[in-house]
């Protein structure tokens, strides 16, 4: 699915540590439509024309509880206001289903993303340790808003 945006595999791997081969298994279609196909996850595309500039994704946590699993703004397009308006309708599609909660974690390093999740209303609500699956350890940030 996004196997043309390199640019994005190589920042990532960069900034994090993280494998390449676990950055591109991590955004191949199985994986991110698997859940879709579950009919536990949705996700909303940002495009101009026929190019994704960015995408958010939702997965189901029960009781009215939603994760903001990701939401990504490729680099060349970063700073346009894409990441606010790709949130922009993720809320108001969830409200719209009746999802009263949407959680998201970050990286405790991430103060970008962690800088955009409180500009747009959310919470901290936990901080924690996790082994990562490519052996290092991450620091995150669990946010919360109420819709």
């Amino acid at each position: 699915m996004l196997e043309n945006k390199d640019q994005f595999y190589r920042d990532n791997v960069t900034k994090f540590g993280i494998p390449e081969n676990y950055v591109r298994d991590a955004f191949s279609a199985d994986v991110l439509l698997g859940p879709v196909r579950e009919g536990v996850s949705r996700i909303y595309l940002a495009l101009e024309g026929n190019e994704i500039l960015g995408f958010a994704q939702t997965i189901e946590r029960g009781s009215g509880n939603v994760e903001l699993d990701r939401i990504v703004v490729f680099p060349d397009h970063s700073g346009k206001g894409i990441g606010t308006q790709l949130l922009g309708e993720v809320l108001a599609d969830q409200k719209q289903e009746g999802i009263r909660t949407i959680t998201v974690n970050a990286g405790q390093d991430e103060t970008h993303a962690r800088r955009f999740y409180e500009k747009n209303g959310f919470v901290k609500v936990n901080q924690f340790t996790i082994d990562a699956p490519w052996g290092r350890k991450l620091n995150l940030v669990t946010y919360q808003l109420d819709l």
